[in-house]
């Protein structure tokens, strides 16, 4: 039996199988990760003590399995405080605490959630930098990064829900292989044998503190996002490696020459960004926070970030065509400065898009960086975007432009917005130039 390949629900079934002896009853052997593994990564406590057993650094937190230890746990620590329910799907039953009111509300909805009544009571790390990497172990214990990902929205808001970026653009290559380093290490002594994990880490901007929040030992809704990015099919190789294969043994699909125990390397920016479908669920809040609400994803790719984010903005089929120059976009212009400042700090599916709002208005990166959370490098991307958007605004259809336009991820429906033409028009004129697609 594979329990790593069917999600949480598919690790869930399997504890229950083997808490009831089951799979023993009827000899099912578990193959990719032992019951030991999973329950080392499920139990939020066991995986904070392998975690230091390893020298690897966690939050400060403790668990409970009552609401007496909660509070005993968030009196020690202090306010804010996260809340993470162990075994759970889709970071159900998580939640931020920032005072005690909040906090018993948060904490008896996580106990309630548990399938096993245990929460995770740690220090908030809302507002840090969050990194995800794709991991593959083999059993001769090759281990390989498949994808690294890093989300534009800061820790407080679910990945699922946040705007990713692959590969990670905000790290020095020394930090970047310092995590590399720990991701290998937790997957080694969480003590999964075979398959791929997802490790997620949270880094403090300002000093660079690098902390382990959680892996999932199991491929993921990140390993799906990680196998289109990359062309690496995690979920194929995964059931080789199961099976007894090593990753030098498996032959790489892309390239039809290298094996599999070469890590894939990126010159392409690749970017997903969820879809919400709030008009289906009315009472649901608006703002984003660390229980998942997307109901679906697109993703982009593209040479760089600002050409990858657009394509992937209009690829929601929401209304809007990429950062601006749209119709979608006239709603943001309305919006008075107060207004505005409220919609940058609050995270919600629009926040992006009142990001190029508020740069068209003339405010620094700095100040809208502050505001939103955003790592100040994406910040300046989308500001050359709008810079771009102005240009074309103002000069119109000249020719020196057109390339650029497009290397910014430009559509030619956006163009059509901007110059006041129809869009066939504007396609017309751009294959005239010689400008044409290419993959």
């Amino acid at each position: 039996m594979l329990p790593t390949l069917g999600g949480q629900t598919a690790l869930n079934i399997t504890a229950q199988l083997v808490g009831r002896g089951t799979l023993e009853k009827h000899g099912v052997e578990l193959i990719g990760a032992g019951m030991e593994a999973i329950e080392r990564a499920e139990d939020r406590g066991r995986f904070r003590e392998v975690m230091a057993d390893a020298g690897l650094e966690t939050p400060r937190a403790g668990y409970a399995r009552s609401m007496g230890d909660a509070r005993r746990i968030a009196a020690r620590l202090g306010f804010p405080l996260m809340i993470r329910p162990s075994y759970i799907l889709g970071g159900g039953g998580t939640g931020m605490a920032h005072d005690a009111l909040q906090f018993e509300a948060v904490a008896r909805r996580g106990l309630d959630t548990s399938p096993v009544s245990e929460i995770l009571v740690e220090e908030s790390v809302e507002g840090w930098k969050e990194f995800e990497l794709e991991v593959m172990r083999d059993h001769a214990d090759n281990a390989v990064v498949i994808c690294s990902i890093e989300n534009l929205d800061a820790m407080g808001v679910h990945t699922g829900d946040s705007i990713t970026v692959a590969p990670i653009q905000t790290l020095s290559d020394r930090e970047y292989q310092e995590m590399r380093d720990d991701g290998i290490a937790v997957l080694r002594a969480i003590g999964v044998e075979t398959g791929g994990s997802n490790v997620q880490f949270a880094v403090e901007p300002r000093t660079g503190r690098r902390l382990v929040i959680e892996m999932n030992p199991r491929v993921s809704r990140s390993s799906a996002l990680a196998s289109k990015a990359t062309g690496f099919p995690i979920a194929k190789i995964a059931a080789l490696l199961a099976v007894g294969y090593t990753l030098d043994e498996i032959t790489n699909d892309i390239t039809g020459q290298t094996p599999a125990s070469f890590e894939p390397a990126l010159d392409y920016v690749v970017v997903k960004a969820p879809r919400f479908d709030f008009a289906k669920f009315p009472d649901t809040s608006r703002r984003l926070g660390s229980s998942m609400q997307s109901v679906g994803e697109a993703m982009a790719i593209g040479r760089t970030f600002p050409e990858a984010l657009q394509k992937a903005l209009r690829s929601l089929e929401t209304g809007h065509l990429g950062l601006g120059a749209d119709p979608g976009s006239r709603r943001w212009e309305k919006l008075a400065e107060e207004q505005l400042i409220e919609v940058l700090k609050t995270p919600s599916p629009h926040r992006v898009v009142a990001v190029g709002e508020a740069l068209r208005r003339g405010w620094s990166p700095e100040r809208v960086s502050r505001l939103t959370y955003y790592d100040p490098w994406f910040v300046h991307q989308m500001a050359e975007i709008v810079e771009l958007r102005e240009e074309l605004l103002i000069r119109g259809p000249q020719d020196d432009l057109w390339e650029d336009a497009k290397r910014y991820g430009f559509s030619d429906a956006q163009l059509a917005f901007l110059w006041g033409r129809r869009e066939e028009s504007i396609r017309r004129g751009r294959r005239a130039r010689g400008i044409r697609r290419t993959y």
